[in-house]
């Protein structure tokens, strides 16, 4: 293989790339995606990239369909153009919810992108914050799994809040709230909610104290925002302080942050897996995860440890 490292970047994110690029004190790598006059994506690689290690960076957040098939049409052609190693760097990975047959006769769709992306020509994945921990096993290539707490818990540190608790909006988010809890040396409590619809849930319980305290909301995601803003309700009622939400990706889909708004959060706190513009859930503070990501990118190309960078 070459000593070369190129990263090239669909259209979902191209900021974060820009951002792993200047980490890495690298261009990004020029590419052109469009589209055919009856709406198909047209890609083409304009440098070469023959015995390259290259990695595509594509976070597959809304309109889900568009962004993935971008990144798996960019996968071909640059397998295609002869790269040595090409690594999949999915920010964000869509299609998570379905990682199960949680009933008869539905599809398991994070099995189903894994394999895309496999067959697609891509030698290596590399995630943030999978929705199910065991959508890594989903992989039949190598799979790193990068998580972006360490990133959001230097930012509740610099707060210096007292009395915090760190709360799960439901059960399955225990094991998240529990690594957020220990690292900030907080306590911690957990929503007990029942679904009503795929959309729709009720909290029925907070279960841990809340009260006077300032709570952190956390979670992989914010998608309709139902959920956590359900939790954030529930924990006002049970006499939380400050309330602040706390999630790796802002998928922020159809009126969620009309409801964080109405909610009466002190400030929601979110990762730039997913860009933001355009919606207004009232106070928020993105951080970066570039630095976490191009280090990552950076120990692979090296054939280095990347372990570290799993906390």
């Amino acid at each position: 293989m070459k000593n070369s490292m190129v990263i090239f970047s669909g259209n979902a994110n191209r900021p974060l790339a820009q951002r792993v690029c200047d980490y890495l004190h690298l261009p990004v790598g020029a590419a052109e995606i469009g589209r055919f006059p009856d709406g198909e994506i047209d890609c083409k690689v304009l440098e070469d990239v023959r015995g390259a290690d290259v990695y595509v960076m594509q976070p597959t957040c809304p309109p889900v369909d568009r962004h993935l098939m971008e990144l798996l049409i960019l996968i071909d052609c640059l397998r295609r153009a002869s790269a040595e190693r090409i690594t999949a760097v999915v920010p964000y990975f869509g299609y998570a919810r379905q990682d199960r047959k949680a009933e008869g006769r539905v599809p398991i769709t994070a099995k189903l992108v894994a394999n895309l992306i496999t067959a697609a020509g891509a030698s290596r994945a590399l995630a943030v914050d999978l929705h199910a921990a065991q959508i890594q096993g989903f992989f039949d290539i190598p799979t790193d799994h990068l998580f972006a707490a360490p990133v959001l818990i230097e930012y509740f540190r610099s707060l210096e809040l007292t009395e915090v608790v760190v709360v799960s909006p439901d059960v399955g988010g225990i094991k998240m709230a529990r690594a957020y809890a220990k690292r900030l040396a907080a306590g911690l409590a957990i929503c007990d909610k029942r679904r009503s619809s795929p959309s729709e849930t009720e909290v029925m319980h907070v279960i841990g104290d809340v009260n006077g305290k300032n709570v952190v909301l956390v979670d992989d995601m914010i998608s309709t925002g139902t959920t956590i803003v359900e939790a954030a309700r529930a924990c006002r009622s049970h006499g939380a302080k400050d309330i602040y939400l706390c999630a790796t990706h802002p998928v922020l889909a159809g009126s969620a942050a009309e409801k964080i708004r109405k909610a009466q959060i002190k400030e929601t706190i979110v990762s730039d897996t997913i860009p933001v513009e355009g919606k207004d859930p009232g106070p928020l503070r993105v951080l970066s995860i570039a630095n976490l990501l191009g280090e990552a990118i950076r120990r692979i190309h090296r054939s280095e440890s990347v372990s570290s960078l799993f906390v």
